[in-house]
């Protein structure tokens, strides 16, 4: 079962959203997205061994497509939570990226359990309740549609990575992380767009690199659809980072939404 290595991962992801969602406030949201994806591959070049695998062909060009729309789907990401209100944000993108994988997996033969498909539907609704009713925030008109194609973006990463050979490893990850940096590196210098690199950027790219990590080896594991919508969990995460890092007030839908979550665990822990 996926979910004792998907939970961390949700956790992780968690964090580099939040990170790197402080970064964009402060910095061009390309500049930010671009230093992000260098740090993550430079902290992905000294493990890619630990995870047996050969670098095929297939693992490469399916890994580097996988890549370049993770990166779309982070850079709409945080342009929407500059333009947007997490609240609106964060479930969107989450339920689509989830929504993508769960069913491009029950068409591909997967098939959940009553008790599974019962974790899923809790989950999808902490989701969906994990940073509504922010207070004191008035929605912008393109955070919720780039909140949307952010979700598309990922959910095309997830069933990519799952989609590469059994047998690659990190190899996928590795040659996603090496088109994005060339792709966004080659768009900050058109654009001469900078920013220089600090620790919220190094930790966002650093988390997301281990939150990958940790993604293809869970469908390695299990059930893609599942999986990802236990990853897609994060924004749980991020709203109590907020609460502990920003002392933003905590919702009563929040407040439920993180009880869900931790119910949604426990049913999907169970079913394994």
């Amino acid at each position: 079962m996926s979910v004792p290595i998907a939970l961390p991962t949700a956790v992780a992801y968690g964090i580099a959203d939040f990170t790197g969602g402080l970064a964009a406030r402060r910095a061009p949201v390309l500049a930010v997205t671009a230093v992000v994806q260098v740090a993550g591959l430079l902290a992905l070049l000294p493990v890619i061994f630990l995870l047996p695998g050969r670098p095929s062909a297939a693992a490469l060009v399916i890994g580097g497509l996988a890549g370049v729309a993770g990166a779309a789907g982070l850079l709409l990401y945080l342009r929407a939570l500059a333009v947007g209100p997490m609240g609106v944000v964060a479930p969107l993108s989450a339920v689509v990226g989830a929504g993508l994988p769960l069913v491009v997996g029950v068409l591909g033969g997967e098939r959940p359990g009553p008790l599974t498909l019962l974790a899923v539907a809790v989950a999808l609704v902490a989701i969906l309740l994990a940073t509504a009713g922010t207070p004191g925030v008035a929605t912008s008109r393109s955070g919720p549609a780039l909140g949307l194609a952010a979700g598309v973006g990922f959910g095309f990463f997830f069933i990519g990575l799952d989609a590469t050979p059994p047998d690659s490893g990190l190899w996928p990850l590795l040659a996603g992380r090496v088109a994005t940096v060339t792709l966004l590196v080659a768009l900050v210098a058109a654009r001469r767009s900078a920013a220089r690199p600090n620790s919220l950027m190094i930790i966002s790219g650093v988390a997301d690199t281990a939150a990958n990590a940790g993604f293809l080896m869970a469908t390695r594991v299990g059930e893609l659809g599942i999986s990802a919508v236990v990853v897609s969990l994060y924004p749980v995460v991020v709203v109590l980072l907020a609460r502990i890092v920003l002392r933003e007030r905590l919702t009563p839908l929040q407040l439920t939404s993180a009880g869900l979550a931790l119910g949604a665990s426990v049913l999907l822990a169970a079913t394994g």
